[in-house]
């Protein structure tokens, strides 16, 4: 209140010294132009007297001069006129010519030197006791001579009362003045800042006292914003490094080895001895893009395996090494085009890779893409070989080797982990040139039987660039096996089936099965920053703007990919209107797709196939207020599928292949309720942890249509104890223990070697 106090005189004192300033300055000013105008005045009448007063003068007609000077005197502000000869003596004067200018001549001794030594007119101001004269006097002339001198004094004191009065309003307005930015500003203070501040300390309070903290009302005042974002921020950091060290605790007494991001960051330090950790990808964690106002956003593209990723750098930090794909991420890196992410608690460091858009054709649409993807997830799409996109992907693999090797130099032994089929090529490439650092490739998506991989032109280059690496991981066993058989079919090497090494050229290589999860911490507590998981799950909500109305609400979210199985999904939904008749009208089904490589042909005749299937399916069993599938076509973040996955009766993932599938584990986690069902594809890797979810064929429609109604209506104490064992096995098996094996892993091998310790 002191501050409050001191701050409103303050600017109370500041205001009122500008004002009287302001206030000087216009007094001045106007009595300026007050005296101009009286001078001009005065010297206007005196040449039209001196006109009418020279000629009786020469003549001698003092009878007609003292008519004039009768007449003049006392008219307005001319107060009295004297004329006087040249030796100072009195010709003629006005009959009320005060006394006191013969008692002091001084009055206008100095006109009439003036006048004799200009020979022209002249006027000063003088103050005859409390008044203001303005005297002025000029020459006249006989016979083209000067003869006399006529002088005017004229009533000046109209002047002093108009500054006079002009300072007393100026004085009373600032008055006013502060009076109101006093009482305006003492609100504003109390307002915006006093109680804001005030919410803000019982909440600050609240959360370090550890009680459940109500919703930060204050985050929504402008003046607060960027404080209560970076309070909130520390605070949740804080409620879950409390919950860490209690959850610890917790473990320790029951001696449990649950992984968490404060065990893996120990982990990693231990493991790595202080060398730091590199991570390539293609696809980056952030991107910068130019919104439609010319700003510059932050965003997170939608990618499993940024899913993944991100938690591990965030709790053990290192460097990202990916491509940079924003239209202004050039913008915002520094000169060895690193920035340190993420952006509101930087944690890690990115470096981003510049690739042309001619070489990233070839080798992210080409080879990554229509070869290599539909190669290993043996959807039934054939795959496209081009020799173009081959020399093209060898390069950007080089490009990508040339960063790493910048990237890591002065650093002995690295630990360098390589992300997915987009390269295959780069163990080797770094290896050529640092034969001592650790590297690991890790495959994200499936591994095909020899038969199918034996299809690619280039299956021995791409063996042997993986088998540069110390340890290849896969997200299963089945796909480690498939790796094994097709080295063991295509290339001259020694494995050992009992430990899974293949031993090529006196280089151990490893490979190993770590089933990926997602970054939820097991030690996380309940959300208390404001968030209602009521208002998430309510369906209705969710419905209205696309004018739905549901009882039960299937979910889907998917990149839209031919390997998802979403085609295959729709037509389970068709057949269960037509086997179902007490679920038309009740059952929608919501799919969240993100467009996906639409430049790809196969990619892009998916998406117009897909759009005309749900409109085929709706046209044929939607009636007013109803429709059984609502196609969502655009990236979705994380928040608003947030709500979907909490609102869901049944989430249905029904890829025809794939390496785990993370958004069946996001769904599970998501359920804290433990209520909903999940349908998973037997095709996932997923399928083989998640075995309380019902596991279906996706080519078997009929099949995924009976899963549905079957978990529509599964009573809420089977789902709660289906979802209860699904939410372990996550918990259990999350993400952080998948990067604490693997980096282990990766320490166990000696430098240069490749062997086991």
């Amino acid at each position: 209140m002191k501050f409050t106090l001191r701050l409103i005189l303050s600017l109370g004192l500041i205001v009122g010294a500008v004002a009287l300033v302001f206030a000087y300055h216009q007094a001045r000013q106007e009595e300026d132009r007050l005296n101009a105008e009286l001078k001009v005045r005065v010297n206007v009448i005196a040449e039209s007297l001196r006109m009418l007063i020279e000629p009786p003068l020469t003549a001698g007609n003092t009878d007609f001069l003292k008519h004039v000077v009768d007449k003049f005197s006392g008219r307005g502000k001319l107060e009295w006129l004297d004329i006087r000869d040249l030796n100072d003596h009195p010709v003629i004067a006005s009959p009320r010519l005060p006394q006191g200018l013969t008692i002091a001549p001084d009055l206008l001794s100095k006109n009439i030197q003036e006048v004799r030594d200009t020979s022209a007119g002249y006027g000063r101001f003088v103050h005859r006791g409390r008044r203001l004269l303005y005297v002025y006097s000029l020459p006249l002339k006989a016979n083209s001579k000067i003869s006399d001198i006529m002088s005017f004094f004229y009533d000046a004191d109209f002047i002093q009362v108009r500054v006079h009065k002009l300072w007393m309003e100026s004085f009373l307005r600032s008055l006013v003045q502060v009076f109101l930015i006093t009482i305006v500003t003492f609100f504003i203070i109390l307002l915006n800042v006093m109680i804001p501040l005030r919410k803000i300390t019982e909440w600050i309070r609240e959360i370090r006292k550890g009680e459940p903290a109500t919703k930060l009302d204050a985050a929504n005042e402008p003046l607060f914003k960027p404080l209560t974002t970076e309070i909130s921020r520390m605070a949740r950091n804080l409620e879950m490094a409390r919950f860490a060290a209690a959850e610890e605790a917790r473990l320790r007494y029951s001696s449990e080895a649950r992984w968490t991001p404060e065990r893996l960051k120990e982990v990693v330090r231990r493991k790595l001895e202080g060398s730091p950790l590199f991570v390539v990808s293609n696809r980056e964690p952030y991107m910068h893009i130019r919104t439609a106002k010319d700003k510059i956003e932050c965003i997170i593209p939608a990618s499993g395996l940024v899913t993944a990723l991100e938690p591990v750098l965030n709790a053990c930090g290192g460097t990202w090494i990916a491509q940079g794909s924003g239209d202004a991420d050039r913008e915002t890196v520094d000169k060895n085009d690193r920035i340190r992410m993420p952006p509101e608690e930087p944690k890690y460091t990115l470096r981003r890779v510049w690739i042309t858009k001619e070489l990233n054709d070839g080798f992210y649409s080409g080879l990554s893409n229509e070869g290599l993807w539909p190669l290993c997830h043996i959807a039934h799409t054939r795959p496209q070989f081009r020799p173009k996109d081959w020399e093209d992907y060898k390069a950007v693999n080089e490009a990508f080797a040339q960063t790493v090797l910048q990237e890591t130099e002065g650093i002995p032994n690295p630990y360098i982990l390589i992300q997915d089929y987009h390269f295959a090529l780069l163990p080797r490439m770094v290896k050529a040139k640092k034969p001592h650092a650790k590297v690991a490739i890790f495959w994200h998506i499936p591994w095909p039987n020899p038969e199918s991989f034996g299809i690619c032109p280039w299956y021995k280059d791409i063996l042997k660039g993986m088998l540069a690496s110390d340890l290849v991981g896969f997200h299963t066993q089945f796909h480690c096996n498939n790796f094994i058989e097709s080295v063991d079919r295509f290339l001259e090497s020694r494995i050992d089936y009992e430990h899974f090494t293949v031993n090529r050229e006196g280089h151990t290589t490893w490979v190993k099965p770590f089933p990926i999860s997602i970054g939820s911490n097991p030690a996380g507590p309940p959300s208390s920053l404001g968030h209602s998981p009521e208002g998430n799950r309510n369906k209705d909500a969710l419905l209205k703007p696309y004018n739905i109305q549901a009882r039960w609400m299937g979910v889907g979210v998917d990149r839209l990919d031919y390997t998802k199985g979403i085609l295959e999904r729709f037509r389970a939904i068709e057949n269960l209107m037509e086997s179902e008749e007490e679920l038309r009208g009740k059952f929608t089904f919501v799919e969240l797709g993100a467009p996906s490589r639409t430049m790809i042909p196969q990619y892009k005749d998916f998406v117009d196939e897909l759009v005309r299937e749900a409109a085929r399916i709706n046209d044929r069993f939607k009636v007013k207020g109803w429709q059984p599938i609502l196609l969502l076509m655009k990236h979705h973040s994380h928040r608003e599928i947030e709500p979907f996955y909490k609102a869901a009766d049944v989430c249905l993932v029904t890829s025809l292949h794939d390496g785990m599938n993370l958004v069946a584990k996001e769904f599970v986690w998501a359920r804290d309720d433990e209520q909903g069902v999940l349908i998973l594809s037997q095709f996932t890797g997923a399928a083989r942890e998640l075995k309380d979810a019902l596991i279906v064929n996706p080519y078997d429609i009929a099949q995924t249509s009976k899963a549905v109604k079957e978990a529509v209506f599964m009573s809420q104490d089977e789902q709660a104890e289906r979802m209860s064992r699904m939410r372990r096995t996550i918990r259990d098996n999350n993400i952080y223990r998948w990067a604490g094996e693997l980096v282990s892993q990766m320490t166990q091998v000696r430098p240069g070697e490749g062997q086991k310790v």
